[in-house]
């Protein structure tokens, strides 16, 4: 009997227990590994490596930043055997900072400092004290000479006085002095206690928002195991900027346009990205995904409305009643009839005014890959990186408009190369290795051609002035000649005048 309670409590213990060990969490440290980045959002992929053994598990995943939407979440993995991975839950948490454990044990330094610290004082509130006691006792020295004479028959006087009177001096001196320097340890220390105590309070323990997520598996047996988690943030974008650097060029040598291309991230996502590779997308997750659709509108003329008829004069008897109850239905049922046509129409075009909002998106999209490893921080400060660089050659021309302004402008015609397209973006423009000023670049597709302006010419002088101008009484008969254009010797670039012209009376 004794036998078989032994063994029935074996056998439960080892059932509890393996049921304990199946419903282990599994916690998984996971890096930030891979980062696409979009004009606004970006999408995360975190890695984790982790051992399971046989059974039932829950892998918890404690490091997802609180940003994280929860329906992006997506958990997939690889392992050296049968991993089945069952649901997937997220919440939010308030968890401890990385770093908590380093501050806790900072923490714990500088409250064994203020406890040393503490103790120092009361010894030097004891020798404060001890020396206050002392100047009692040289206080109560100095009443000596105050006693009353002693009586005939007993022993007494004959002090020393000059030597009485010495060690009080002295006693006094040193009792200060030790009193002194023990209110400025005591004062001196008390400095460094509130130091430390507001150094503590700087080091306390803080908690972050997190986002959890734990993912139920079950192991068929012991194994090892790479996951992978995906998710998206909101506070994450990236935008284009631009250096075109023009070198003009000779009669012998052809002008050029190097057009580089780099880019400006920028998150606060509630994590660090800390050597990662960055991608960067040129595609809109939040916006439609599919094009609108048009509704019908169907236009009808309104029916015309039948008069009713007028109402039939009392009849006595019961056949009266039954032909008046007879006019009344059939006079509803024609109204009935009537009225539904114009009831189909009216909901036909209810329905017609129905309208669906639509966003307007570039009809293509491209992905920059960022070569190397990049670090950026969730401070929201931006981190710039260059894309790409593209030799094009120019058609160089000058722009005048000289009632307006009378200078040349130099412009520089290009056609994009082929491959990503160039979103909008402010541009950076150098003219022979200086910079002229700044521009910006609207939204171009491959191959199209765009107009650059790079400043004044100062080779081209352009003179407006109205050589010859005659009038009538109905008004100005003849118009303006065009502008005097004066060439410098050198070789430049033909000049595109837009001067405006009056019309003729």
């Amino acid at each position: 009997m004794r036998t078989g309670l032994a063994i029935t409590m074996v056998l439960g213990s080892a059932l509890g227990a393996a049921g304990a060990a199946s419903a282990a969490d599994v916690a998984a440290p996971s890096r930030v590994a891979a980062v696409t980045v979009f004009p606004a959002g970006a999408a995360i992929t975190r890695t984790a490596k982790i051992k399971i053994d046989k059974g039932d598990h829950t892998i918890v995943f404690a490091d997802l930043p609180a940003q994280a939407i929860a329906s992006s979440i997506r958990v997939e993995g690889k392992g050296t055997g049968k991993l089945d991975i069952g649901s997937v839950d997220t919440k939010r948490v308030s968890v401890p900072r990385v770093d908590a454990l380093n501050a806790e044990t900072e923490r714990r330094k500088i409250e064994v400092e203020i406890e040393k610290l503490r103790d120092q004082r009361l010894v030097f509130e004891g020798q404060a004290q001890a020396a206050e006691t002392q100047k009692a006792l040289i206080q109560n020295l100095t009443q000596l000479p105050t006693r009353p004479a002693p009586m005939l028959g007993q022993t007494g006087g004959g002090e020393n006085w000059p030597a009485v009177l010495a060690l009080i001096a002295s006693s006094t001196a040193e009792a200060q002095r030790a009193n002194l320097e023990a209110q400025v340890n005591i004062r001196e220390t008390d400095r460094k206690i509130r130091d430390l105590e507001g150094k503590l309070a700087n080091v306390a323990p803080n908690r972050d928002e997190r986002t959890e997520v734990k993912v139920f598996v079950s192991a068929a047996a012991p194994l090892e195991a790479d996951m992978v988690v995906r998710y998206q943030v909101s506070n994450a974008s990236w935008s284009p900027l631009y250096d075109a650097r023009l070198a003009t060029g000779s009669k012998a040598v052809a002008p050029k346009l190097e057009l580089v291309r780099r880019a400006s991230i920028t998150q606060r996502t509630g994590e660090a990205w800390t050597d990662v590779a960055i991608e960067l997308s040129t595609t809109r997750p939040t916006s439609s995904a599919a094009a609108p659709e048009l509704m019908s509108v169907i236009v009808d003329f309104e029916p015309e409305i039948k008069p009713k008829p007028a109402a039939a004069p009392l009849a006595s008897g019961l056949g009266a009643r039954r032909d008046a109850i007879g006019e009344i239905a059939g006079g509803a049922m024609e109204d009935a009839e009537a009225d539904l046509p114009r009831a189909r129409t009216m909901a036909k075009a209810v329905a017609a005014q129905e309208v669906k909002a639509a966003v307007v998106n570039a009809p293509f999209q491209a992905i920059f890959q960022v070569p190397g490893k990049l670090s950026v921080e969730p401070t929201g400060e931006a981190k710039r990186v260059q894309l790409t660089s593209d030799s094009l050659e120019p058609a160089l021309s000058v722009r005048a408009v000289p009632k307006a302004d009378q200078k040349a402008y130099l412009y520089a015609k290009l056609a994009l190369p082929k491959g990503s397209p160039l979103l909008p973006g402010p541009v950076s423009l150098f003219r022979d290795g200086t910079f002229v000023g700044t521009g910006r670049v609207p939204l171009l597709s491959p191959g199209e051609e765009h107009e650059m302006g790079f400043g004044a010419d100062d080779l081209v002088r352009v003179k407006y002035a109205v050589s010859d101008e005659k009038k009538g009484e109905t008004g100005l008969i003849s118009s303006s000649p065009p502008p005097e254009a004066i060439m410098s010797p050198s070789d430049v670039p033909p000049i595109e005048s837009a001067a405006s012209m009056r019309p003729k009376v």
